[in-house]
C-alpha cells in the first residue's frame, strides 16, 4: 500500500510538472521602492523611489520557477526627523541611483497555470521567492556590493500566455555605501553588519513562450 502511495505521488508530481504549456516568460515591472539606513531607520514609505526594469522566467514546473531581473531604482532619504540624533546634531539627506541584476527562485504555494480540472491548476496562486543578486549604486551613493532579495508575491493569468504579478521583496545589501553614508554613529561596518536595505513594490506583466514538446520523437 505504501509503494502504492509513493507511486501515486510520483506520477501526480510529474502530471504537474508537465502541466505547463510553456517553458519561458519575458515581461517588465513597475513599482515603488524603499530604503532602510543611515538616514531613514523605521519607516519604508518615507520618501519612496521608483523602481522599473524587465524580468525573464523559467517555469520548471506549476509549482516553481527561476527568475533573473534587471532593474533600476532611485532610493533617498534625510536624517532631520529621525528620533535619535547623530554626533554633533548634524543631520543627512541623499539621492542615489540604483541598478540591480539578480536571480530569485520563486515557490507557488498552487498549482499555478490553466489547464484540466484533474490537474488541479490555479489562475492564481501566492508565492514565497529568494535569491542573491549584485547591486551598483551611484549618485550620493558610490559602491557596488552583492545583496539577497527575500519577499512575496502573487501571480494571475490573464490567458494562456499572459500573466500579471504583484511582488514585495526586502533587499540586503552587504554595504554600508548605498546613500554615501558609512558609521555615522561610529559603528564599524562589516560583510553583514551595519549595512543598508531597500525594498521593491512593484507590479509586472509577463508573456510566456517556447512550447513544451509533450511528445518527442528521438531519433538516435
Amino acid at each position: 500500500m505504501k509503494k502504492l502511495a509513493v507511486i501515486m505521488l510520483m506520477i501526480a508530481t510529474l502530471m504537474a510538472a508537465q502541466a505547463q504549456e510553456y517553458r519561458f516568460e519575458v515581461g517588465g515591472a513597475l513599482g515603488m521602492s524603499g530604503y532602510l539606513g543611515d538616514a531613514n531607520n523605521a519607516n519604508l514609505l518615507k520618501k519612496p523611489g521608483y523602481v522599473a526594469g524587465g524580468l525573464f522566467r523559467y517555469i520548471i514546473n506549476s509549482r516553481m520557477a527561476l527568475k533573473a531581473n534587471l532593474l533600476t531604482a532611485k532610493i533617498s532619504g534625510n536624517s532631520a526627523n529621525l528620533a535619535n540624533t547623530y554626533p554633533d546634531a548634524q543631520t543627512y539627506a541623499f539621492s542615489s541611483q540604483l541598478y540591480d541584476l539578480g536571480a530569485q527562485f520563486e515557490f507557488n504555494f498552487l498549482n499555478y497555470g490553466i489547464g484540466s480540472k484533474y490537474l488541479k491548476l490555479k489562475r492564481i496562486s501566492p508565492y514565497l521567492t529568494l535569491g542573491v543578486g549584485a547591486t551598483l549604486a551611484t549618485g550620493d551613493g558610490d559602491a557596488f556590493t552583492l545583496n539577497v532579495p527575500m519577499g512575496v508575491g502573487v501571480k494571475y493569468k490573464l490567458g494562456e500566455r499572459l500573466n500579471i504579478g504583484l511582488e514585495f521583496t526586502m533587499r540586503k545589501a552587504f554595504s554600508d555605501k548605498l546613500d554615501g553614508l558609512k558609521d555615522l554613529n561610529g559603528i564599524t561596518s562589516g560583510f553583514a553588519k551595519n549595512t543598508d536595505w531597500y525594498s521593491f513594490t512593484m507590479i509586472s506583466i509577463t508573456y510566456e513562450f517556447s512550447k513544451r514538446c509533450r511528445t518527442c520523437h528521438y531519433v538516435e
